[in-house]
């Protein structure tokens, strides 16, 4: 089952139908945006770079890179230094994940044309045969580039964050327990998480303003 455009806003609605929680997200905030990169070799070191970094940051990194090789091809990649890749934002670790992921491109070991036709199971098995993509990786892949519409990664700190949030669940609530409340989602685990990941980021945003409208000076 997949999710795109066309079905998206309707597979939000039936989750709302049988989660009163969900419901109130769309009630609250809306739809969340439809989240989506071209399964191509740019979005895999996009995704690499938003490994435990922030979004902006991961953002920054990619946006340098771009400027600094133009389209974003194993080629280019692999002619960077490592200084040069330093420039763009990459930790060391970072740059031996790229070049392993630019690598495996260039031989042929990895064919991201061919992940398209795949199970989950089975790009999951491709992809982490790549130093530096795992689990989390490849789940993201598959939701935001694939949009396989049951995948829920539980290694999300933001997803599991937002989960004990809009469930009213206590900080020392386990991945063990949300996952168990994610069956509930089941076959839209996808869609259930990028409502979660909307009503996280909705939330912080109210309070980032709300914070920024307490710490202006009074109009005179």
């Amino acid at each position: 089952m997949t999710f795109d455009e066309g079905n998206f806003h309707n597979l939000c609605d039936q989750l709302a139908q049988i989660d009163p929680d969900l419901k109130i997200i769309i009630k609250e905030y809306g739809y969340p945006p439809l989240w989506y990169r071209l399964p191509t070799f740019e979005s895999l070191i996009h995704y690499i770079l938003e490994q435990q970094v922030s979004l902006a940051s991961a953002l920054a990194a990619i946006q340098k890179l771009k400027a600094a090789i133009g389209q974003v091809t194993p080629v280019n990649l692999l002619a960077l230094t490592d200084e040069e890749l330093k420039a763009c934002y990459f930790s060391r670790q970072k740059i031996k994940y790229a070049r392993c992921l630019a690598e495996a491109i260039q031989n042929r070991s990895l064919l991201i044309n061919g992940l398209i036709f795949k199970t989950n199971e089975e790009v999951g098995t491709e992809l982490q045969k790549i130093k530096g993509i795992g689990k989390w990786t490849t789940e993201v892949f598959l939701m935001m580039s694939l949009g396989r519409a049951d995948v829920f990664p539980l290694g999300d700190v933001a997803l599991i964050n937002s989960a004990r949030e809009v469930k009213k669940l206590p900080p020392s609530a386990g991945k063990k327990e949300i996952e168990t409340i994610a069956e509930n989602w089941r076959p839209y685990r996808s869609v259930a998480a990028f409502l979660l990941w909307h009503a996280y980021l909705q939330k912080r945003k109210q309070r980032t303003a709300a914070s920024f409208n307490r710490n202006k000076k009074p109009a005179l």
